[in-house]
């Protein structure tokens, strides 16, 4: 049986126990698996675990093996004195914990060392709780008496096993939660716009909370436009919606000339695209006293995507940057100084 054996450790506790901690604790049994279930404070987390046993200095474990970013989100995120942490820790129990529990009191004691726990789960928590001023209780679950192969284990099983809230649904929750930036509310309402206007070049094409196979999802479509947020300073959605649908309607036209039409979901395509928009914008605007309008749009996008070939929307092989360059070229390869002077 995987978790804590019965005989071995539900005794008394040691009445000298040295430098230890106690806490209440539950046993919990799930099929073949036990653990102990408690909460500890997050700074003896800190202190405690480590998330490489071969590390003699823990904190140089959590260095090595994560991310210091994501970690340092996290401490700012429990300083704030909003942040919340409901899901519990997993460790494994290692042999300097001395780990010991008593039944009849329902106490679990372990020795303060920082070697005392393997981190199963929850590494960038713990390292955040190195790096956060303050504390706050945390739920924990401890599994004892693993070896290296059950702990390995039990680490792909909780990897492998749990599905991770896709980011198309996390960006739906976060303007429930009334936590977006500005930026992320332009995004998400110009998005909106595209998928409920009838007249909008991707009518049909999106998928508002989910990844699908064949369709522009929120993700992709907030990845193309962050590179270009900064043209969109003090605009409303709408002014953008507009600007960007009109440039995108004649982009859809230009694929349909080359019979490509339906690769306008493809996610390096479509990048691609909304990267070169600031240039095709200011030449139209140019030309068009500061106004962009679809003739103006299709005077110059038209004539690039009939130079394009069919093989190349999108080019095999090519990132978003590199087909975004591509373009740039072949529009600044059939610039006439005439054509742009009396058009």
């Amino acid at each position: 049986m995987v978790g804590p054996d019965a005989e071995g450790e539900e005794e008394a506790l040691p009445e000298n126990a040295g430098k230890s901690i106690t806490e209440a604790a539950h046993i919990v049994t799930q099929g073949r698996h036990r653990f102990y279930s408690l909460t500890l404070s997050s700074d003896v987390l800190a202190a405690c675990c480590t998330a490489d046993t071969r590390a003699e200095n823990p904190l140089d474990g959590f260095q090595r093996l994560l991310d210091r970013r994501r970690a340092k989100e996290i401490a700012k995120y429990i300083d704030s004195g909003f942040g919340t942490t409901p899901c519990a820790v997993i460790l494994s129990a290692q042999p300097q914990a001395q780990l010991r529990y008593d039944r009849e009191s329902g106490l679990l004691r372990f020795r303060r060392d920082p070697g005392a726990f393997l981190i199963i789960d929850g590494q960038h928590r713990i390292f955040g709780f190195h790096m956060a001023k303050r504390k706050i209780k945390v739920p924990v679950v401890v599994y004892n008496k693993l070896t290296r192969a059950q702990e390995c284990q039990l680490f792909m099983d909780i990897n492998t096993k749990q599905r991770p809230v896709p980011q198309e649904l996390l960006l739906d929750i976060r303007r429930l939660s009334e936590s977006e930036t500005a930026a992320e509310a332009l995004l998400h309402d110009v998005f909106d716009l595209f998928a409920k206007n009838e007249d909008s070049a991707l009518n049909g094409l999106l998928s508002p909370a989910e990844r699908r196979k064949g369709m522009i999802s929120r993700v992709t479509f907030n990845a193309a436009l962050k590179p270009i947020e900064s043209i969109f300073n003090d605009a409303s959605a709408e002014d953008v919606y507009g600007a960007l649908n009109r440039y995108l309607s004649v982009c859809a036209e230009g694929l349909r000339l080359q019979g490509a039409q339906e690769n306008m979901v493809n996610p390096a395509l479509f990048k691609a695209l909304l990267l070169l928009f600031p240039d095709i914008a200011e030449r139209v605007a140019e030309r068009g006293g500061g106004e962009l309008r679809v003739e103006a749009f299709q005077q110059i996008l038209l004539p690039m995507f009939r130079r394009l070939k069919k093989s190349e929307l999108p080019k095999p092989g090519a990132g978003h940057l590199a087909m975004r360059e591509h373009f740039r070229k072949t529009l600044t390869a059939g610039f006439s100084l005439k054509d742009w002077l009396f058009n």
